[in-house]
């Protein structure tokens, strides 16, 4: 039977997430150590997102946009702006600042934001990989259209199809349009498998589930919208071990986690070109 996980919710840099991962019983889903719901948030002018600069270490971060727009800056230089349906997509490896805030022009008028934010852990070989950061757009992403469901592959392999944005482990991540009384096959069902609805309602083997849910898969789990929606489908190959999570670090040896949260206080991080008079403490 499909299991549902229940939300957390958080304030990120003036905007409500639901966090609804990690938690105490079900740490990961394949790869995936880390899943927040953003918003739907609504801002006024001169309100919105305000992300100061902070760290990570041993993880990929995946950022995907529903409605509105994210100024993304790194430690690399990178200066860019996120829209819907793009990959925001960066490798922390041994060690990268980024903050996440919006464009001048954003936050003059009124606006909204929603989309979602992952965390992905780099397995322990790849834990201390050099930094990096890709950034792809919406229609350089497959698409699978078939019997009244539209997919957009965003990062992994699934249905024969591979995504252009480079990830380190096993993994599949979603964006699945589909109409009232379409069957969707789980991609590869010796995977971990989730899913998070977006809109509609979806029936999983006997259950009914909609939009906020996040739900756990079997194996033989089967898939029907019962209602026209929307969702997310991610996993990916079971890690045998869990890496520990402190604050913005993930890693596999506690020794290393005490490590970067030293040199996040003694400075010792890069920092974010034209973005570095301000940063969030470590908690």
């Amino acid at each position: 039977m499909a299991t549902q996980l229940k939300a957390k919710e958080h304030d990120i840099g003036g905007l409500i997430v639901k966090r609804l991962l990690p938690q105490k019983d079900q740490r990961m889903v394949g790869p995936f150590i880390f899943f927040d719901q953003m918003g739907p948030g609504e801002f006024l002018a001169g309100q919105g997102i305000n992300v100061r600069p902070h760290p990570h270490i041993g993880l990929s971060t995946l950022t995907y946009l529903f409605e509105g727009s994210i100024l993304h800056r790194d430690s690399l230089g990178n200066n860019l702006e996120i829209h819907p349906g793009d990959v925001n997509w960066m490798t922390a490896g041994k060690g990268i600042v980024h903050s996440e805030r919006e464009t001048f022009e954003v936050r003059a008028n009124p606006h909204s934001i929603s989309g979602l934010q992952c965390w992905i852990a780099l397995p322990e070989s790849l834990a201390e990989l050099v930094p990096s950061f890709v950034h792809v757009k919406k229609h350089n992403l497959p698409t699978i259209i078939h019997e009244n469901i539209m997919m957009r592959l965003i990062v992994g392999e699934a249905y024969g199809v591979s995504s252009p944005v480079k990830t380190y482990t096993p993994m599949f991540y979603l964006d699945i349009v589909a109409g009232e009384g379409s069957v969707i096959q789980q991609p590869n069902a010796s995977q971990e498998t989730a899913l998070f609805i977006v809109s509609g309602k979806l029936k999983i083997d006997t259950q009914i589930f909609g939009p906020g849910d996040f739900v756990l898969l079997n194996e033989k789990d089967s898939l029907e919208q019962v209602e026209c929606g929307r969702f997310i489908m991610l996993g990916g190959d079971r890690f045998d071990k869990t890496p520990y999570v402190f604050w913005n670090f993930v890693s596999f040896s506690k020794e290393r986690i005490e490590q970067a949260k030293e040199d996040w206080k003694n400075g010792r991080f890069p920092k974010i070109p034209g973005d570095d008079k301000e940063f969030i403490e470590l908690e």
